[in-house]
Formats: C-alpha cells, sequence, structure tokens
C-alpha cells in the first residue's frame, strides 16, 4: 500500500480515499476480489489443493481463506468443482477518468502561513472505510464529554469554528483532531497540533454532516483532475462554522501544489 502511495504521491490514506471515490469499492475489497478470483482459476486445475491456494494468496491458515472465499463467490472452496456450480470473475481494474460538472463547486486558492490549534486527537484506522463509521462516534464523544464546550472558549475570534483534521501520513500513527484555532494555554485533558504553511483548495458548501464526504467525492474525482493543480502532503481539514449533524455550514480545506509540467 505505502509503496502505491509514494507512486502515486500521496500518502497511503489518501491513496485509499481517491481510490474508493474513483471506483466505488475500497481499495482492500477490490484486492479480495481480485484474489479470489484468481484462486477460483487455479483451484479449477486439477492438482491444486485448497491449502497451498490460500498460501498462495497470502491467507495463513484455510480457515480464514474459506472465509474469504465463501464472501465472494458465495461458496467454499471445496465445491468448486461440482457440475454446475457458479462461481464469480473480476477482471483487473481499467480507469477511464471522465470529469463532469454537472454541478457548481463553489472554491478559493489560499496560500496560508503554519497555525495553531488545539483540541482532542483520536486515533484512525488504516482501513478508511472503518473510519467512516469511526469518526462520528468521536465528535459525539466530545460532545457527551464536553470537549467542545471548552473548545468554543479557546476559540480565536478572528478564526472562529471547530476544526476536524486528518493527519494521515505514513511517517507516524494516524489521528484525528477535532480542534479550534487558538494561541491560549491549554490544559492536559486537550493536545495541540501546528498547521503546518500550505497551498490550500477551499470548498465551501452547507448540509448536513455527512454531505461533506460526498462533496470531498466531487473535489476529488471531478475537480482535482481538471483544476491544474496536484494533491501536495498535508492534513485534511473540514470547518464547520456551526456544529450541527443536522445541518451545518462548512469548507473542506485540501492542500495542493501546482502540477509539474
Amino acid at each position: 500500500m505505502i509503496q502505491l502511495a509514494r507512486i502515486t504521491y500521496c500518502s497511503s490514506y489518501h491513496f485509499q480515499r481517491m481510490f474508493n471515490y474513483l471506483v466505488g469499492i475500497s481499495f482492500s475489497e477490490y484486492i479480495r476480489r481480485r484474489k479470489m478470483s484468481l484462486a477460483a482459476q487455479d483451484l479449477l486445475i486439477k492438482d491444486n489443493k485448497v491449502i497451498d491456494i490460500a498460501l498462495k494468496y497470502g491467507y495463513a491458515s484455510p480457515t480464514a481463506f474459506n472465509r474469504a472465499f465463501k464472501s465472494v463467490h458465495g461458496i467454499a472452496p471445496s465445491m468448486i468443482k461440482n457440475q454446475g456450480v457458479i462461481i464469480k470473475s473480476y477482471p483487473p481494474l481499467r480507469l477511464k477518468l471522465i470529469v463532469k460538472g454537472v454541478e457548481e463547486m463553489n472554491y478559493r486558492i489560499e496560500k496560508k502561513q503554519s497555525f495553531r490549534i488545539v483540541g482532542r486527537s483520536f486515533p484512525l484506522s488504516k482501513d478508511i472505510e472503518k473510519n467512516f463509521v469511526e469518526v462520528p462516534k468521536m465528535w459525539q464523544q466530545a460532545m457527551d464529554d464536553g470537549v467542545l464546550s471548552k473548545l468554543t472558549k479557546l476559540m480565536d475570534k478572528q478564526k472562529q469554528g471547530v476544526l476536524g483534521i486528518c493527519v494521515c501520513n505514513d511517517d507516524e500513527d494516524w489521528r484525528y483532531y477535532i480542534a479550534v484555532v487558538s494561541n491560549d494555554k491549554i490544559d492536559a485533558s486537550l493536545e495541540e497540533y501546528t498547521v503546518p504553511a500550505r497551498t490550500w483548495a477551499i470548498f465551501a458548501n452547507e448540509g448536513p454532516g455527512r454531505s461533506i464526504q460526498d462533496l470531498e467525492k466531487r473535489i476529488y474525482s471531478q475537480w482535482l483532475p481538471n483544476s491544474g493543480y496536484a494533491y501536495d502532503l498535508g492534513p485534511d481539514i473540514e470547518w464547520y462554522f456551526n456544529v450541527d449533524p443536522s445541518y451545518t455550514t462548512y469548507e473542506a480545506w485540501i492542500p495542493i501544489k501546482k502540477k509539474e509540467k
């Protein structure tokens, strides 16, 4: 995963996310389907044993391989040679990018110096599919234990809003910060982080809290490929001007750089 991300000049986090946005399934799910498709072909060869095929495709035990195989094909690998059994084939992926522009996106480009945030961070999974479920729980926890209330009192008067920041590079553990811009002193229950100086593409929008995922999908699949910019390594920022999951106004900040010619 990290090697693939380096080829595409991004972190493994952003590689997974862009893959999901463009293809419609997670990278891990695509790999699983391809492995099981090839495994089915191998098992149709007379002399191949299930345990040998399991090891070939990276499964340490036949049980784990059987579970993965059945989840894709709906049958156990031992049944594949039965007459009339239907198996599935997932061919290699071929991407053809079609840039659409049905819905407008309001954005601006701004170069920002580094700035300090304070708040609380939470660990993120290396599987971004899990994070789509876990991040809303982090916000709920921050509300329930009073962190959000504490943060609003530390908020910079000139930079209002509560931030959700993904810090996901391949040199350290991935973290998600719920924070505000502030230069105030903090107690031991909070953390600080310095957002590095970057050029940002900033997209304004409003809607239900989860609508930001739809906006980010459109940014990466529609705007970025035709923008003249490339993704730059750095945190992604969700800037919420009111924290209401039913309807909020927000901005999505994406670190960018000019494409090399």
